[in-house]
Parts: C-alpha cells; structure tokens; sequence
C-alpha cells in the first residue's frame, strides 16, 4: 500500500527562516503517513539538534531529500565538496530513519550544463549511499539545456540498477508528463521508486512560473496519472510538496492536509 508522505519543505522555507523549530508545531497536526526532511546547508551546524528533535516526533521519516547544492556542486566539478556534503546529509538521512534519497543530479544557474560530467560522478555518490545503508533516487529536476527525461533516459542506460524520482510538476515544466505514459520510456519508469506529486500553472519553461500548488489548483491531469499509477501497481512513496506558508512565513496546516487527502483519494 503507497505511503503519503509531506515534505517538510511545504511548510519550512525562507520567509520563516527555514525554522526547524515549526516540525514540534506542525508535524502532530498532519495526516500524512510521514515525512520527506528537506536539509538546507544553514542547519549545517544544527545537525544533532535535528536530529533529536525529527526522532522526537511521532511521524517517521521515509524519505530525506539531499541538499540541491550536492549537484550543482558536481556541476562546477568541485568533486571533492559534493561528496562531503553528502555524507554529512547521509550521515543526518540514517540517524533520523530515512530508507530512501533524493538528489538533484543538476541544479541552480548552471543546471544541466555540464551533464555528462555529473553522470559520470553518479556512480560515487550511489556508493556513498549505499554506505549508509540508503537508497538513492534522482529526480526529473528543470533543465536550462536539455530535458529531464531525456536525462533520466541515459541515467538509466548508463546505470541500470539506480534509482529515480519523479516530480509531476518538473515533468509538466517541460511538457514531459505524457512521456511517463509513453512505452518508450518503460525502461524509465521501471527504475522509479519515488514520486512528488504537484501542481502548476506554467507554461513550457515559463521560468517566472515555477511555484509548486496544491492538486486541483494548476493544469496537470491527476486522473491519468493516477490511472497510470494503478496501472502498473505502483504501492510505493508518494510526497506532497505545495508550498502551504504565505510570504510572512504563516503556515497553512489545513491546505496541507487538503493536499494529502486528496492524494490519497485518488489511491482508493
């Protein structure tokens, strides 16, 4: 049976200066199955106190999303850096019950510009994973060059065995979502073990667009890809991300709630 999660990122965030302080607060008034951690590199010094406090908290932790700056780091090949980073993150991902990650293989102004690079140094950063006992998952993340699924695509071709996860939202920037449905991609879909369901109103790349919203609220067809899900037995994670604070930090719980609800609707 699929597991609902919420990403702690849908309620922690820079207008409330990323306080991790408001999972004491908010997590006990979520009906989600549990929770996706997303770490910032400004908790870098906070580490053992996250840790007591998500061990603390009576939903578990499924999936631990990795700093987005690992990637971007590969991006600009200061290898070194990205691999401490990531065992720091692996090392917080383990002592807080986290079974699976999520990385973004490319990311911020240098997106995928140097691709070839990153996929050539994904197989350390799997290994690193696995040395904490952890899973790794890379997810269908905005490209300035390319496209994520063609990405995806010649990740998969090149490592057979990795893992991905794929973002509904990310897929729709690109107008990529119907290439899930498409059995050309099965090799794709196969590998894919994690899933962040959102919504959006943007156009094709429409840069000045990207804000994740809650399901309903934006263009992508829930009902075919829940037909998908069913489809091919998918029972594993899925995550809601829709940002629910507003510009002043105020946590919406009951948009939150309305989102994993209607998730879970849609898996009945």
């Amino acid at each position: 049976m699929s597991l609902v999660l919420c990403s702690t990122g849908a309620f922690i965030g820079r207008p409330n200066g990323r306080n991790f302080y408001l999972l004491k607060d908010i997590v006990p008034r979520l009906n989600c199955d549990g929770l996706e951690l997303m770490f910032y590199e400004s908790w870098h010094e906070k580490v053992d106190e996250i840790k007591a406090l998500v061990n603390s908290l009576e939903k578990p932790v499924y999936v631990f999303h990795l700093e987005k700056q690992i990637g971007e780091l590969l991006s600009y090949e200061r290898v070194d850096e990205a691999h401490n980073i990531m065992r720091l993150n692996c090392s917080l991902a383990k002592g807080v019950g986290a079974k699976k990650l999520v990385l973004h293989l490319w990311n911020g102004i240098i997106s995928d510009s140097n691709i070839d690079f990153n996929i050539k140094h994904l197989g350390r950063l799997d290994e690193i994973a696995k040395e904490y006992g952890l899973l790794l998952t890379c997810e269908n993340v905005v490209c300035k060059n390319s496209s994520p699924m063609s990405h995806l695509s010649k990740l998969v071709k090149c490592y057979p065995d990795i893992k991905l996860t794929f973002d509904t939202k990310m897929a729709e920037f690109h107008k990529e979502l119907d290439l899930l449905y498409d059995p050309k991609y099965r090799h794709v879909v196969k590998n894919i073990e994690h899933f962040h369901v959102n919504d959006c109103t943007c156009a094709y790349k429409d840069w000045s667009n990207l804000r994740v919203l809650p399901l309903g609220d934006g263009i992508v067809d829930f009902d075919k890809f829940f037909s998908f899900l069913k489809s091919i037995g998918y029972n594993g994670t899925l995550t809601s991300e829709a940002t629910c604070f507003d510009q002043g930090g105020v946590c919406d719980v009951e948009k939150m709630n309305r989102c994993i609800d209607k998730i879970r609707s849609y898996l009945q």
